[in-house]
């Protein structure tokens, strides 16, 4: 490897960010987009919802056996094989005349293509920097990731209202040639394996393992069977780990070696990134559906109400690396998940039927700039005290984490909601109308006035309203009581984390 490129270069850097940014970009921006995609293609929402889900699915399902390629195929060749794919995809997509054309493109090679580049964006950092350069390196890949997720809605909603939701994968081909161009800028990394040491039927069993329970996940909310496809999926990765025990046992190169899950950190960083996308997804999920069906924001404006998100993320993941000079990784993720407790607590009293963007900016800032200082530091105090033979692995056990835990945010939150409205509905009812309590007429009047979310005159009963406004309080409250609890849950892991072993 060139050591010049190594030590002073943040060309790769750059690149490797880049792919970060559009690989998450594409699960998010074309939230906004579904109904003007309906339209175009002659369709309807629930088929775009399948493909968007599949999309997730098949990335999360080829992460682990990606990871192994790393190994066979080179980290770097890998990475530039799935950028490849990544432009021929996104090209497909933005040209798609129908639904089958746009699956093949955006969920289909797509979806190979980031689970190909996705493990290999975390060992390319750390295969090329070292020191306080890769903690720089690490927290800026990790928060593009981020970003890219929050700014999602924002760059779908100029794209879908200025211009069309395919320029929003024309931009993405716009990064991919870019990437193309500078691809000798990135160090090359030699094989350490040959093909006979790929893992088939473990591959078999984590991808079957993988697809049902990302399937089940993503079915949480529509599909009653989803806690039954879920367990299935969880016994089959039980298995998967068993087996790979057992090839280890047998001198054979496992797909996943289970013994780097002796290392603490690793352990730990995976709960944490786990655990910090799916607050931050759900949650954003949560406030965009807020802003958009309560409060009735275009797709330009949602965006622009969550932009303090990404500030606040920004600013503090920039900030992390020079602060970890100071303070040790375990002291600035655990400030950081206090800070976004803090932020989940504001936000908590301010939904309701008159609430403006405004209100919700402050604290959308606050829990912004306490993830900022976890997912920008969880990935390198994960990798810390991993062995460089073994970064590659352990690469893929944190992307993977990853990748499940924005899966999850969104289909999790999704039902919570649903537990929220139920007994916000019930609270209403008995608080403001008592002597309505068992009176299905009156239940249905105030479903229908919060699915409208008071923009139809569908009632002129301010007792209605009242328990309506009591619902959303409730609901988005119970939201973000629950993310508190799940940031709650990554300070106290955050205890567990060790520093660097001399």
């Amino acid at each position: 490897m060139n050591e010049s490129v190594k030590e002073h270069s943040w060309i790769p850097l750059v690149l490797v960010a880049c792919a970060s940014f559009i690989i998450t970009l594409d699960a998010t921006f074309m939230n906004v987009s579904i109904s003007k995609v309906v339209v175009d293609l002659h369709t309807d929402v629930s088929t775009i919802q399948l493909i968007m889900s599949f999309y997730t699915l098949i990335t999360a399902a080829f992460m682990l056996l990606s990871t192994k390629l790393q190994d066979i195929v080179g980290k770097k060749k890998l990475f530039i094989i799935g950028t490849i794919l990544y432009g021929v995809g996104t090209f497909t997509a933005a040209i798609s005349w129908s639904t089958p054309v746009l699956f093949i493109g955006w969920a289909l090679i797509e979806g190979i293509a980031g689970a190909l580049m996705t493990p290999a964006t975390v060992s390319l950092i750390s295969g090329i920097y070292t020191g306080e350069k890769r903690t720089f390196a690490l927290a800026i890949e990790s928060v593009m990731v981020s970003i890219s997720a929050a700014v999602g809605p924002l760059f779908g909603g100029v794209m879908t209202t200025f211009l069309s939701w395919r320029w929003g994968f024309a931009v993405e081909l716009i990064f991919v040639i870019f990437i193309l161009v500078m691809q000798h800028k990135i160090p090359d990394f030699e094989p350490t394996e040959s093909r006979k040491d790929l893992d088939i039927t473990g591959t078999i069993i984590s991808i079957i393992g993988l697809v049902l329970f990302v399937w089940g996940i993503l079915m949480l909310t529509k599909d009653s069977s989803s806690v039954a496809i879920i367990a299935i999926g969880l016994i089959i990765l039980a298995a998967f780990a068993w087996f790979e025990i057992r090839r280890k046992r047998n001198g054979k190169v496992p797909l996943l070696d289970m013994e780097l899950f002796k290392d603490r950190n690793l352990r730990v960083g995976a709960i944490i990134r786990l655990i910090g996308c799916l607050a931050m997804g759900g949650a954003l999920f949560a406030v965009s559906l807020f802003l958009q069906s309560v409060m009735q924001l275009n797709a330009l404006n949602t965006g622009l109400t969550t932009l303090p998100m990404t500030i606040g993320l920004l600013i503090f993941a920039i900030a992390a690396p020079s602060l970890s000079a100071k303070f040790s990784h375990k002291t600035l993720i655990a400030a950081g998940s206090l800070i976004a407790i803090i932020g989940c607590v504001i936000l908590s009293y301010q939904f309701r039927l008159n609430t403006t963007m405004y209100d919700l900016m402050p604290g959308l800032f606050v829990l912004g700039a306490g993830l900022g200082f976890v997912m920008s530091l969880s990935t390198d105090i994960s990798l810390i005290n991993i062995p460089k033979k073994s970064e590659n692995n352990a690469s893929g056990v944190l992307t993977t984490t990853q990748t499940l835990g924005e899966s999850m945010g969104t289909a999790l939150i999704g039902v919570i909601l649903i537990l929220g409205v139920m007994g916000g509905l019930s609270t209403a009812i008995d608080m403001y109308a008592p002597e309505h309590s068992n009176d299905p007429q009156f239940f249905d009047d105030a479903a229908n006035y919060l699915q409208a979310a008071g923009t139809e005159n569908i009632t002129q009963d301010n007792t209605v309203m009242n328990a309506v406004e009591v619902i959303i309080q409730e609901a988005m409250g119970f939201v973000m009581v629950i993310t508190a609890i799940l940031l709650g849950i990554v300070f106290i892991a955050t205890l567990r984390l060790q520093p660097k072993k001399q």
